[in-house]
């Protein structure tokens, strides 16, 4: 076996090659690990979304009739007071649903631990090149 100091650029460009490929092989399994990973948390965050707003629309639909009942015997026509009702209705939607899509925001969801690792692999390879 050839000790290290004789070993020839063949034998060295290959197992830097090799090397090369074995870290690229790792981050890309870095990769799949972590978007795997985002793609479980976005199907947990959608599924959390959809059954709340399930079990939600019974008891807003009882609440949403008792607030306009309320409003009609403080003095507001129906037609006002079913309006009012289903226009708060319709602002607790919006902000739900704002919740819900800045949840599955692309931030939220970046393989963030997978870009910063490429980063500092450029600036490693960067500071050896310029030696």
């Amino acid at each position: 076996m050839n000790s290290q100091s004789s070993r020839s650029i063949p034998e060295l460009f290959s197992d830097a090659v090799g090397q090369l490929a074995k870290l690229v092989g790792n981050e890309f399994e870095l990769a799949r690990a972590e978007l795997s990973d985002k793609a479980a948390q976005a199907g947990r965050a959608a599924a959390m979304i959809g059954a709340g707003a399930v079990i939600l629309i019974p008891a807003l639909v009882l609440l949403l009739f008792a607030l306009s009942a309320a409003l009609i015997r403080g003095g507001f026509s129906e037609p006002v007071a079913y309006l009012l009702t289903g226009a708060g209705a319709a602002l607790v939607s919006v902000a739900l649903i704002v919740t819900g899509l800045s949840r599955l925001s692309g931030d939220a969801l970046k393989p963030s631990v997978t870009l910063d690792q490429g980063n500092a692999i450029k600036l490693r390879q960067r500071k050896w090149c310029d030696e």
